[in-house]
Order: structure tokens, then sequence, then C-alpha cells
């Protein structure tokens, strides 16, 4: 009972997008602090769902908090912050993409003996993640490399819906798309993906991509020293 009350106090006490986006705007380094301990998780794997590279995430995510910060004055709250982060980081990630398309398409046009493969991004696990145990690696491993697997437009569908747990709306707005496509593609993104895993581990709690604990904190202290603000 008491766990419950201290809960909703929690939830009570807790700023504002206004509140905390007028704070910020007033550098005050608290505020940017709290804005990405709330968001950095989702934003992390909504990066990691796009370009299937832990550290190029995450230095996406720094890149979308240093862009986001330096136009504050440009939320309207017209959306959620979470809605108006996500798209940003979302565009930044694609925009990565869009480039490394360009160049493999230049160097191919370039050198016309260089034949056309797949890059495969590999999947890092930094030794200062305590949030995975020995017991979870390899299963968690099997569900990245799934998803890593299948289709863009698909798998940013499946992280936003089914790891990322938002709503069928929130992810239609978020990527700008119908909720019946939404519908389509997770359908889609969920066959694709239990294909790969029944042969291997069958049916999985879908817990991946964490994004806490040290690796959190460094990208906060990193986005607050290039903002020159000091708690």
């Amino acid at each position: 009972m008491a766990d419950r009350v201290k809960s909703a106090a929690a939830l009570v006490a807790a700023p504002s997008d206004t509140e905390l986006v007028r704070r910020a705007l007033a550098r005050d380094a608290s505020a940017f602090r709290a804005i990405m301990k709330t968001h950095n998780q989702r934003l992390y794997r909504l990066a990691r769902g796009i370009v299937r590279n832990d550290g190029e995430a995450e230095d996406i995510v720094q890149e979308g908090y240093v862009r986001a910060f330096t136009h504050l004055e440009s939320f309207r709250g017209d959306s959620t912050l979470a809605t108006w982060l996500s798209r940003i980081v979302i565009n930044e990630a694609l925009g990565r993409l869009r480039k490394k398309r360009r160049a493999l398409e230049q160097s191919m046009s370039d050198d016309p003996a260089v034949e056309a493969k797949i890059i495969q991004f590999p999947l890092n696990t930094p030794n200062d993640d305590p949030e995975r145990t020995m017991a979870q690696r390899q299963i968690l491993q099997f569900v990245e490399r799934a998803t890593d697997n299948i289709p863009d437009i698909y798998r940013t569908v499946f992280v936003a819906r089914v790891i990322e747990g938002l709503s069928i709306e929130e992810t239609a707005d978020l990527l700008g798309i119908k909720p019946e496509t939404v519908k389509t593609r997770l359908f889609r993104a969920r066959n694709l993906i239990r294909r790969q895993l029944d042969e291997q581990i069958g049916p999985v709690l879908l817990d991946a991509f964490p994004f806490a604990g040290q690796r959190c904190e460094r990208l906060t202290v990193a986005v607050l020293k290039r903002l020159g603000l000091q708690e």
C-alpha cells in the first residue's frame, strides 16, 4: 500500500513537458537531465531499430538531443515531448542510412567490378552493460539479430510498437503513416521474426535493446557537456 502511495505521489510531482521545456530554455541543467533520463531508452531503441548498431544508435541519440535542445524554442506542445524527440532521432537515423546508401551506390558506380552486398552491422555488447545478465545474453542476441534481419519498414514499426510499447495510434503518428499500415507492417514483422526464432528459442519475452545504467548516464553527461552545462 505504501509503495502505491509513493508511486502516485511521484506521478503527481513529475513536472510536465511544458515545465521541463521552460526550465531547459532557462538553461537549467537539471531539466535537461530529467528529459534525457525519461526518454533515453525509447530514443535509443528507435535509433537502433533503424541502424542496427549499438554504438551508432547511441551517437544518433546524442546528436538528436543536441539538435533538439538547440532548437527547443520550436517545441510548441502540439505533440508530446516524447513524440517530438522521437521524430528528431528517427530523422537523424534515416538520414544516416541514406548517406550510407548513397556512398555505397557511388562506390559501386565508380567501380563496376564491385558486387552488391548487404552490409552487416556488428552486434555490440559493451562490457559496461550490467542490464544484460549472462543467462539473458544469448536469448537477447537471437532476438536482436532476428529484428536486424527484417526490412527497414517493418523493423521500425516493430521496434516502436512491440519493443518500445507505443500504441498503434502513437506509432502511426510518430512515423507519419496510417494506423492500418502500422497493423499490416506489424503483422508482417512478427511473422518474419517468428520464423527466425521458432527453430532456435521459441516464444520469448521481447525485452531487447536495453539502455540504462552506465550507458544512460554516459550519454546524458556527454550531451550536457556539449551544451556547456554543469549541474
